[in-house]
């Protein structure tokens, strides 16, 4: 069988990632693929009880980045390498740019050590050692942080990262476009300040110039 792909959608908290994933599975399955739809840090039970602790306990940013990967680690194990491995497409809520945006890039964590674990945790035990587990493509919802925080105000309680200050999003939206620097051709950055119909257009024009979605879509 062949292998399936992995789409992650990355940005920071108010860019509107989340609200397109939905649309884009339905958009793949309508064309005849199987899709699993999952989330960082999260996707299986032990992974979502780490996501809660993350979410709402108090810790220092290196509990917070091994938290993480082990959340992550169970996450690849159980969901996302299984569901490669039957031909699947694969679409998750954050991957580990978001771990070198947010605890890199805002918390100020070291990205050597960052570098390392990523290597640890996503490793693929059939290939070579220097192959770990990436995303195909990665949907980067670029918007400014001001932005960002004016559409978050009448959301729900926040948690412990939406309370954050716009310095700190600041710091994490230039941590996504460093990473995106480091890795052009994986990343596709989208102008999250556009209406989301503009945003649904300019995600769905990347994915038929990848040869992933039929031009016929709505």
């Amino acid at each position: 069988m062949a292998s399936g792909f992995f789409i992650s959608f990355e940005g920071i908290d108010g860019a509107g990632k989340s609200s397109h994933i939905a649309p884009l599975a339905k958009a793949l399955r309508a064309q005849g693929h199987v899709v699993t739809v999952t989330r960082e840090p999260g996707g299986t039970a032990l992974a979502e009880k780490l996501r809660t602790l993350l979410l709402h306990d108090e810790m220092d940013a290196l509990t917070e980045v091994l938290l993480v990967f082990a959340a992550r680690r169970d996450h690849l194990r159980c969901v996302i390498e299984p569901a490669l491995a039957r031909g699947e497409v694969v679409l998750c809520d954050r991957f580990t740019d978001a771990t070198f945006a947010y605890q890199g890039a805002g918390r100020g964590f070291s990205p050597t050590i960052l570098a390392l674990l990523e290597q640890w945790v996503q490793a693929q035990p059939d290939l070579p050692d220097s192959t770990i587990r990436q995303p195909d493509v990665t949907l980067w919802f670029d918007l400014p942080p001001a932005v960002a925080a004016a559409r978050l105000v009448d959301a729900r309680q926040p948690d412990r990262f939406e309370a954050l200050n716009q310095d700190f999003f600041a710091r994490v939206a230039q941590g996504y476009a460093d990473r995106a620097a480091q890795d052009p051709h994986r990343f596709v950055r989208l102008d999250a300040a556009q209406t989301p119909t503009a945003v649904w257009r300019q995600l769905l024009a990347a994915l038929v110039c990848r040869g992933w979605l039929d031009e016929a879509q709505p």
